[in-house]
């Protein structure tokens, strides 16, 4: 008799009752009493046996499951054999959403690099902490008084980290001013940008990355170009001349007049080659254009991290003043407000869950930072790197983490010193599902092969036509030897999963190695 197929027709008992209510009566009856004994032993040795044997098994449902498992890791591992991976590290967590059981792990145990990944811890705290309605303020305060049209007395811009003030926000402050009765400004225009500390660059940021946007400085008072609020950062373009050897033709978004522009570069015709370079010269705001472009080319475009945001947002200010017709012939300066200075006008910036859309979408390291000081300034009165990640900490540990198991340098990603196990991150990627802000997190995520660049964000390219578009809601993140890919199945029972792939050589193509494990992925949560 087939003992699986017993197993699953009868109940336990029945099957005790079949060894031994049916065989060892019939021997009680032909041999006496005095074989029950040892006839009793032989039929519970004989039931021990076939339990220890068989796997456990309470349904077919859990036969197939089983199957259904193997199947995906048969897959997993076969992805996880190609040589773009030789001598790299591949840590993989796979959690059912619904239990937080772990489906598959590969190296989970394993220390890396997360990169933007990272976000993902700073982006909850940041819902826990300050909550998702919280808004930035900046304010214009004055140490004197309105009278006649007249402001006398100093024109204070006090920033309190919005990384979202644009020029036309800059222009709203100044109208909003001329309302206020404020015609003319008998003082100095003075920029206040000490609600965070004064290191502007996280600790482990590579020097050759200050100018670029992903590595803007953090401040307190700062500006952005456009509505990716890249803040900090200016906007260059570069354009043909009409004919080679015409200068090449650069513009700034928004101008400012503290940005001086050194411009080397010169068209060329096209059939010559063509190499354009924009940089902005350490330790000041100068950008350097240097180079060649084609005549036939449309333009290049970059966005350059300024070396004084505070600065920088002060001279938008000014201009603002202008073009609103009020006067001011003063100066510009940054220095403390006043505690006893008078609030004039302030401004909120968006809510947080609106916030997170460009913060994790486009993965905007800024953003990040920001909300790191911000944490720390709200919950521990200091806006510092130290006082966040404590804050940041705080939360991991109060979600079941072990944060003695891991290392946290900074809020973006971009440290190469940062250590997270993927185990970790799926299990806080699980336990995160129970929060009252989680749909604000789960809804700022990218989301696999749409084409929306506000819900796609940095996956919209990836896993087109595919089980995995519009299914997979993950974080992605790269950094030099790194890439990473976290988040959620959402297709049939669901899927949380981590993937982090840290010391391989070759960069090209890499992330199709993590778009087929998600891919697999999501088959799997169907066919469940």
């Amino acid at each position: 008799m087939n003992i699986q197929l017993l197993l699953q027709e009868v109940s336990l008992h029945n099957l005790f009752s079949y060894l031994l209510g049916n065989r060892l009566l019939d021997h009680t009856k032909q041999r006496g009493a005095d074989e029950l004994k040892q006839t009793l032993k032989t039929g519970l040795v004989l039931l021990l046996l076939i339990l220890l044997i068989l796997p456990p098994l309470s349904s077919n449902q859990d036969v197939s499951a089983d199957k259904t498992n193997s199947n995906l890791s048969t897959e997993l591992n076969e992805i996880l054999s190609d040589e773009r991976l030789d001598g790299a590290i591949a840590g993989i967590s796979v959690r059912s959403a619904n239990s937080g059981e772990l489906i598959y792990e590969n190296y989970s145990e394993t220390r890396l690099t997360p990169a933007s990944n990272m976000k993902l811890f700073t982006a909850g705290a940041a819902l826990e902490t300050l909550g998702p309605d919280y808004r930035f303020t900046t304010e214009l305060l004055t140490d004197g008084e309105v009278k006649n049209k007249f402001l006398k007395g100093n024109l204070y811009l006090k920033g309190k980290g919005d990384p979202t003030l644009l020029k036309e926000d800059f222009d709203e402050l100044a109208n909003s001013l001329k309302e206020k009765g404020v015609h003319k400004i008998k003082g100095d225009l003075i920029g206040d940008n000490s609600w965070y500390e004064d290191e502007a660059l996280s600790q482990d940021l590579s020097w050759s990355d200050e100018d670029n946007y992903y590595g803007a400085k953090v401040s307190a008072l700062t500006a952005s170009p456009n509505e990716d609020y890249d803040a900090g950062t200016v906007i260059v373009e570069a354009y043909p001349g009409k004919n080679p050897g015409d200068p090449v033709d650069v513009r700034l978004s928004p101008s400012s007049d503290v940005i001086e522009v050194q411009n080397h570069a010169k068209t060329v015709s096209a059939d010559e080659d063509a190499e354009l370079s924009i940089t902005r010269e350490h330790g000041s705001n100068t950008i350097l254009v240097e180079g060649e472009i084609s005549v036939d080319a449309t333009r290049k475009r970059e966005w350059i991290a300024v070396w004084n945001p505070a600065e920088y947002a002060l001279s938008l200010m000014k201009q603002a003043l202008k073009e609103a017709g009020i006067q001011f012939k003063g100066d510009m300066a940054l220095h403390k407000t006043p505690d006893d200075a008078t609030l004039l006008i302030e401004k909120k910036s968006m809510p947080l869950s609106e916030l997170l859309i460009p913060f994790m979408k486009l993965s905007n390291n800024g953003h990040a930072e920001i909300l790191v000081k911000e944490m720390g300034k709200i919950k521990k009165k200091e806006g510092s790197w130290d006082a966040g990640l404590e804050v940041m900490n705080d939360f991991l540990e109060e979600v079941g983490l072990d944060t003695d198991e891991m290392r946290l340098r900074d809020g973006s990603g971009i440290s190469h010193v940062s250590l997270i196990r993927p185990n970790q991150l799926s299990d806080y990627l699980y336990h995160v599902q129970d929060k009252s802000w989680f749909d604000s997190f789960y809804h700022s995520l990218p989301v696999a092969g749409d084409s929306d660049r506000s819900e796609g964000g940095t996956l919209r390219y990836r896993m087109r036509d595919t089980a995995a578009e519009q299914v997979v809601h993950a974080k992605t993140g790269s950094l030099t030897g790194v890439s990473s890919l976290s988040g959620y199945v959402e297709q049939g029972n669901g899927l949380v999963f981590s993937i982090m792939l840290n010391q391989f050589v070759e960069e090209d193509d890499i992330k199709d190695i993590e778009d087929e494990i998600a891919v697999v992925l999501a088959t799997y949560a169907m066919d469940k």
